[in-house]
């Protein structure tokens, strides 16, 4: 069964920069000819919002999504992450902006076995020079956030799959992001799980998380407020934007 989100959800900020806004985007890969993944893209997500990003494999969805979180650079465009034009910045000043102001969550959950749920969740912190007592507070407050306070010291070996998934949420949070990216978050769920997750999203946006949520799954997209379809590397549809 696939969940439903909570209605009642944030409104976004109608003033201000986005929370990420792309202009007139394109991707290429080199070949012969070169192969356009992105072709003159422009979506606004403001904060606030709670986004699906959704297409079929090979509709550059994937290719969205690294541009979006600043993981690859545009061919050409603006790609602003709050109001901050990162497409021309030099390396280490994007990795800068991804780190403090994008939260990833990944349909593999890329916890480390050896630790407890709270250092996973610390580890979002480690290159913003937060003093460890520090992390270790906020850390502890964003699993209870997301409902882990009673098991902050479990490693991930003794958590279920939506467990896991509830720490890589806390983990993008922590930092108090301009917005959370989540590539397939339920992809690696049971149908259990994947209700508590998109439940767990659903209260996120209500309490004002700006959330993308990248999926191929088209019921899921439909039960979150706003929906952009990819399809050839454009922009399909978007239910928020008026055509």
């Amino acid at each position: 069964m696939t969940a439903i989100v909570p209605s009642t959800a944030a409104q976004p900020a109608a003033n201000g920069p986005a929370a990420l806004e792309l202009r007139d985007v394109v991707k290429e890969y080199p070949g012969q000819p070169p192969v356009r993944a992105l072709d003159d893209v422009s979506l606004r997500i403001e904060h606030g919002e709670l986004v699906a990003v959704v297409g079929p494999s090979g509709s550059g969805k994937s290719t969205l999504l690294n541009v979006m979180g600043t993981l690859d650079r545009p061919t050409a465009g603006v790609v602003e992450v709050d109001g901050v034009d990162t497409a021309r910045m030099p390396d280490d000043a994007v990795a800068g902006v991804r780190a403090r102001r994008i939260g990833f969550v990944f349909q593999q959950f890329f916890l480390l076995p050896g630790m407890s749920a709270v250092d996973n969740v610390a580890n979002g912190l480690l290159y913003q020079g937060v003093r460890p007592a520090e992390r270790r507070r906020r850390s502890i407050e964003a699993l209870e956030r997301v409902g882990l306070g009673h098991r902050i010291e479990h490693p991930p070996n003794h958590l279920s799959g939506g467990e896991r998934q509830r720490v890589a949420v806390a983990r993008a949070l922590v930092h108090r992001p301009a917005f959370v990216l989540a590539d397939e978050p339920t992809g690696n769920l049971d149908s259990k799980s994947t209700d508590a997750v998109m439940r767990l999203i659903g209260d996120l946006h209500d309490d004002g998380t700006t959330i993308v949520v990248i999926t191929h799954d088209t019921a899921i997209a439909a039960s979150l407020p706003r929906q952009v379809t990819v399809f050839d590397g454009r922009l399909q549809h978007d239910s928020g934007t008026p055509r």
